[in-house]
């Protein structure tokens, strides 16, 4: 291990982060209030602490390990969610440090989780810092500092590995610099298209800015204490399904599709985005029924809210934890199937569960011909077994984890309802939850060390397991 190298590297993400500390200053001086002071010494506080790191970690390292990017990674992500959390502190928004932290990092991890009730008279500066934390988290930190990092003299192959794990990684192009430059591109160009098309269906050009990046990050913040329930028209939730199941596309996917002029074809070959669009639609047929289709508009809140939970995203138009308790059970299990590997969302990824099925049926067509070869495949390639034990072991880690962080709010005294569904929605950064978390309410009413909990476990899910426990491993420290 390199160190010098992880301590220099992190320093760069810091002060990147810090410089982004900046724009809501810039907001808050357009609006003429709102904190623009005690962003810029935020600002200048985590930049300093960056140019520090990057002072003691001397040359820019001329090459990382395997090992290296794990640890830039996962320390990374702690560091700049604690970091994150100095505006919310500094400025008066929260009372309590431990509250600080946690609105960092639900927003930086993408889970939408919120302990802020209010917002609607918010000021603006907080609302963007928000947002922009959530746009940063949602395609990855790490993926901007690689892009930016061979200019300073480093390689980031090791990084764009740690940071986006699954058991399928494409790359866009040769060189992880331009695959990191492409997947910005894509990204950057989905949030301005759809923040036009929010403005032009009828928000605010600063609501249109605000939720296009939280709905393309599949964060979940929003700028009103009513969410999507704020705003009536039809068109503008649709538009928000719209851009919700888009980014929850692998966006490898939506790079080769752009190449076909955005092909129907070229997702339609994919296994991964057939899956996707058909576990939504039985989703929607199995809850709609149980509501029943009363009206126009039950019909598009019953669309929204469940393409919400599926894609993680977390926007509520109407308080989903009143449905039957059949309806709120499904919900409950997208949040754990989640969207697409290689999109901006959480939960277990689409195509985790599909090969996870696969193999299972592998296993019972063994029992019948223990004497036949038989493979997984996803279209014409074949699994090979080290993917499907990774899978399989994925999946044990997670369930754990997910037992073990339920257990621990139950202990903290929270009621069951919400220990299951709040440690549910954190470790699959979905957001809301049902009971004392439901979508009309905050997480503001837990105890403290039940939102330590959970800022713990919203780190873990965007970690996705095995960044976090492959540190645990003492080979892992070893020479």
């Amino acid at each position: 291990m390199h160190p010098k190298g992880v301590i220099w590297t992190i320093g760069i993400l810091v002060a990147l982060y810090g410089a982004s500390m900046m724009i809501p200053a810039l907001v808050a001086l357009y609006y003429g209030a709102g904190h623009v002071v005690e962003f810029l010494e935020a600002g200048a506080i985590v930049i300093l602490f960056g140019a520090s790191m990057v002072r003691y970690g001397g040359r820019a390292p001329s090459q990382l390990s395997h090992r290296d990017g794990f640890m830039i990674v996962a320390l990374a992500w702690l560091i700049l969610s604690l970091l994150g959390a100095v505006p919310f502190w500094t400025t008066g928004t929260v009372s309590t440090v431990v509250d600080a932290l946690f609105e960092s990092t639900s927003g930086l991890t993408t889970t939408g989780a919120t302990i802020l009730s209010g917002l609607d008279d918010m000021p603006r500066s907080i609302l963007f810092w928000r947002s922009m934390q959530e746009w940063l988290g949602g395609m990855g930190i790490i993926v901007l500092a690689v892009a930016v990092m061979p200019l300073l003299g480093v390689g980031g192959m090791q990084l764009f590995k740690a940071e986006t794990p699954g058991p399928v990684k494409d790359k866009l192009t040769a060189r992880v610099t331009e695959t990191a430059k492409l997947l910005w591109y894509l990204y950057l160009g989905l949030t301005m298209v759809c923040a036009l098309s929010y403005w032009l269906a009828g928000m605010t050009p600063f609501d249109a800015i605000n939720h296009a990046m939280c709905t393309v990050a599949i964060g979940g913040f929003s700028t009103h204490d009513a969410s999507f329930g704020f705003y009536h028209g039809i068109p503008l939730q649709l538009v928000a399904v719209f851009f919700m199941i888009f980014a929850g596309i692998n966006f490898t996917l939506h790079f080769a599709a752009a190449l076909h002029g955005f092909s129907l074809r070229t997702y339609l070959q994919d296994e991964e985005f057939k899956t996707y669009i058909l576990w939504i639609s039985v989703m929607l047929i199995l809850i709609g029924g149980m509501i029943g289709w009363t009206g126009q508009d039950e019909v598009i809140h019953v669309i929204f809210n469940v393409v919400s939970i599926a894609t993680t995203t977390g926007f509520a138009v109407s308080d989903y934890s009143l449905w039957p308790p059949g309806a709120t059970m499904l919900l409950l299990m997208t949040m754990f199937v989640g969207a697409c590997a290689g999109s901006t969302g959480g939960g277990m990824k689409v195509v985790r569960i599909l090969l996870l099925f696969r193999q299972g049926m592998r296993e019972i067509r063994r029992l019948v011909h223990p004497h036949g070869v038989i493979h997984v495949k996803m279209g014409s390639h074949r699994i090979s077994s080290k993917v499907t034990e990774a899978l399989w072991g994925f999946a044990v880690l997670f369930f754990v984890c997910y037992i073990i962080i339920a257990t621990l709010l139950a202990f903290t005294g929270v009621d069951m309802v919400t220990s299951f569904t709040a440690a549910a929605a954190c470790i699959t950064n979905t957001g809301p939850g049902f009971g004392q978390v439901g979508p009309a309410n905050t997480y503001a009413d837990l105890p403290e060390m039940a939102k330590s909990v959970l800022i713990f476990g919203m780190i873990l899910g965007r970690l996705e397991i095995y960044t976090f426990f492959v540190m645990l491993v003492p080979e892992f420290w070893r020479d």
